[in-house]
């Protein structure tokens, strides 16, 4: 089968085209085989690539495969799912450790990662909401806050931040975001009562305080600003980042934590349902084919579109 392998840690040009056998039943007793039919490229796909994170993953080295989202078809049952049901789940790769990824032609996974696709929904955009809707709900969680409460959401206009105003705002919660100039329409149809320009971050919290002079209950940082956010944050407020790697220092009672979005099949099928009722937006940036892998990676750090791109394989 083909696969696309990081050969040695860089830039995208360290990623290639390969041949791997096919994985058989026998290989991995209770898990299941998915032809996979689209991968998403995410940020920590990236990273890994790059080596940023070659110190976490323990003996793992390259050649290896990079991929967490996916979206396909089963090979083999899994449970109340028969072989040709059309499915989507992610991998969480830098948990498991294994190196296989999804940008490859057939997968193993638990059944425990998979949900349903309906039929409304085309491989393409199934493969762009796993992870990042996953995280950003599971962030909201994280938040702990009664419904009416006033949550910030920055990175607003990215793929995990959009899924995080939308989720907010399903559960009762009045938003504010930080995204990009132009994205203040359609965040505001999202759920978003008001949106703040990104810029420097003492221009942003010059703003923030002006549409919230009595400050936030919660924030939720997908793009990673840290303790320049504090002063908009109430005492005893809550503090959730989209990565450990960017965490404030704690002050006045504030809690703070990461997320880390984990598999939770029965959350992604409400989730894919949503979208095929077309009550949860997600968007897909580009679709590429698996052979341009590392162009993908390229358009990706270069930030050339917002949304996912997705790898047809």
């Amino acid at each position: 089968m083909r696969v696309v392998e990081v050969t040695a840690y860089g830039g995208p040009e360290v990623l290639r085209m390969a041949r791997r056998p096919e994985p058989e039943t026998a290989d991995a007793p209770g898990r299941v085989r998915v032809r996979v039919k689209a991968a998403g490229v995410n940020q920590t796909d990236l990273k890994i690539r790059s080596g940023r994170f070659a110190a976490g993953l323990g003996d793992l080295a390259p050649p290896f495969v990079l991929g967490s989202d996916f979206a396909g078809t089963l090979m083999d049952p899994a449970p109340g799912m028969p072989v040709g049901t059309r499915v989507a789940g992610f991998v969480p790769w830098a948990e498991e450790r294994t190196g296989a990824g999804t940008y490859a032609e057939i997968i193993q996974v638990e059944p425990a990662w998979l949900a349903p696709v309906p039929d409304e929904v085309d491989f393409t955009t199934a493969a762009s909401v796993p992870l990042s809707s996953l995280t950003a709900q599971q962030a909201v969680d994280l938040l702990r806050l009664p419904s009416n409460s006033v949550v910030l959401v920055t990175g607003a206009g990215g793929v995990v931040g959009r899924f995080a105003v939308q989720h907010a705002a399903a559960a009762g919660h009045r938003v504010l975001a930080v995204a990009n100039e132009g994205d203040e329409a359609e965040l505001r149809v999202l759920g978003a009562e008001h949106t703040v320009r990104r810029g420097a971050p003492e221009d942003v919290i010059t703003q923030l305080l002006a549409a919230a002079p009595e400050r936030v209950d919660g924030v939720f940082d997908a793009a990673l600003i840290g303790d320049p956010l504090l002063p908009v944050l109430k005492d005893d407020g809550v503090f959730v980042s989209a990565s450990a790697e960017r965490m404030p220092t704690p002050e006045r009672g504030i809690s703070v934590t990461a997320v880390r979005g984990t598999p939770d099949a029965a959350r992604l099928k409400e989730t894919l349902e949503l979208v095929a009722s077309r009550e949860l937006v997600t968007r897909v940036a580009d679709v590429m084919p698996l052979e341009l892998a590392a162009e993908a990676h390229r358009r990706v750090e270069a930030g050339h579109r917002p949304g996912r791109l997705v790898l047809l394989v």
